[in-house]
């Protein structure tokens, strides 16, 4: 009988690969010989549960070495067989296990813009607890393929980033386009994160290689050319400088071409509104810095809160401004000042904010005529009486006040 004839149980050369390895009969002779190397482990399992265990090295498959194989006795054969699942577990590193996917939408902290972020990568695991694998993963389903194990924690790695690294993005407010930066950190958020969730089933990410974040092309392609865009208008000066210059450059390459009088129109029309557009504004602001690429500054959020609107032209301004950068208009209408004590009030006010004297003085009126007259005349341009007030009469006793002498003599 074949099975009474075996003497050794051990994995294959051909299957030392696999991170699981179930031995194909599940009648064991007494006595067999059961061989398990220095990266692997044997446990005897029965109706889901895990009856014994053998370590690296030789072992006889009996109840006297192994305790609870007794119960797996197969009566029928005269209680020389035992009847269970063997499974082999490798406990060594298994390295080139791929994962990769699209992550999330998510909005660019630096630009605002709806990114689509993906990852792919590859990571190396190791089985820390075979018995919780068995157990809670593998069961008692065909593992000769290692994806059943592989392509679930690759899920969870994509899972994981899912929400973790979407948090970090918009905590931190890294840059999309500068992620690589940040490899590191996220690396290890996701091995720690990824770990709590694989814990449970007995197996771990021991390192990772190869981990690139990228974009969709198009979105690559979008937010790279605002990134051109914000630099070249720092440069310019602001962003009509720049359109000007690449509405110039745009005229001359159609004339360049074979566009004659007609794309020389465009050139002059474009060299026109780029000279007026590079003349400095008086007392303008320097351009706004450009969103959060390398060397480009704050990001839009920065700027949004920071942002002040001309009362003309609607532009977009920096906080403080007092004139336009793109018309030169004072940002705030001027200030009325108190006629009083000198303190500046808003334009339309009544009255002074601190004194409460009439910010538009009273039109002055002739005592004798009634005539108006202008504020600070010292005479009615009616009657010519004096506006000087009348000299105190001379006290009692007193000597009378000199006449005044007569005029045209």
């Amino acid at each position: 009988m074949a099975l009474l004839g075996r003497e050794f149980i051990a994995v294959p050369d051909d299957k030392k690969h696999q991170i699981v390895y179930k031995w194909p009969d599940q009648h064991i002779r007494k006595y067999t010989r059961a061989i398990v190397n220095a990266d692997e482990q044997a446990m005897f399992v029965n109706t889901g549960k895990v009856i014994g265990t053998m370590g690296p090295g030789r072992h006889q498959i009996d109840a006297d070495e192994i305790p609870g194989l007794g119960v797996l006795i197969d009566h029928v054969v005269g209680e020389n067989v035992y009847r269970a699942e063997l499974y082999f577990v490798g406990t060594r590193e298994y390295p080139g296990n791929n994962f990769g996917g699209r992550i999330d939408d998510v909005q660019d902290p630096q630009t605002g813009m709806i990114v689509t972020l993906r990852v792919f990568g590859d990571y190396s695991m190791k089985v820390n607890d075979p018995e919780a694998l068995i157990t809670n993963l593998v069961g008692t389903v065909d593992v000769a393929n290692n994806e059943a194990i592989t392509g679930w924690m690759s899920d969870q790695l994509l899972k994981v980033m899912r929400t973790h690294m979407t948090i970090q993005i918009v905590r931190n407010g890294w840059p999309i386009l500068g992620l690589s930066a940040y490899t590191p950190d996220i690396e290890e958020e996701v091995m720690a994160k990824g770990n709590d969730q694989l814990a449970t089933y007995g197996v771990s990410i021991i390192r990772m290689g190869n981990f690139d974040i990228n974009l969709s092309e198009e979105d690559e392609k979008q937010l790279k050319s605002l990134a051109k865009d914000t630099a070249y208008s720092r440069l310019a000066g602001g962003f009509q400088q720049y359109a000007a210059g690449e509405m110039a450059l745009g005229a001359g390459a159609g004339m360049a071409q074979g566009g004659g009088a007609v794309g020389g129109a465009f050139l002059a029309a474009g060299l026109g509104m780029g000279g007026q557009a590079a003349a400095p504004v008086q007392g303008g602001p320097p351009p706004p810095p450009g969103p959060g690429f390398a060397g480009g500054g704050a990001g839009y959020a920065q700027q949004a809160q920071a942002a002040a609107t001309c009362p003309s032209c609607n532009a977009a301004n920096t906080a403080g401004a007092k004139f336009c950068a793109s018309c030169g208009s004072a940002m705030a209408p001027p200030a009325a000042v108190c006629p009083s004590c000198h303190a500046e009030n808003a334009q339309t006010a009544k009255f002074c904010a601190s004194c409460g004297t009439a910010m538009v003085a009273a039109t002055p009126h002739c005592t004798s005529c009634g005539a108006e007259m202008a504020p600070g005349a010292k005479f009615c341009p009616g009657c010519g009486t004096s506006t000087a007030p009348a000299a105190a009469p001379a006290a009692a006793g007193g000597d009378p006040p000199p006449a005044a002498a007569p005029t045209g003599q």
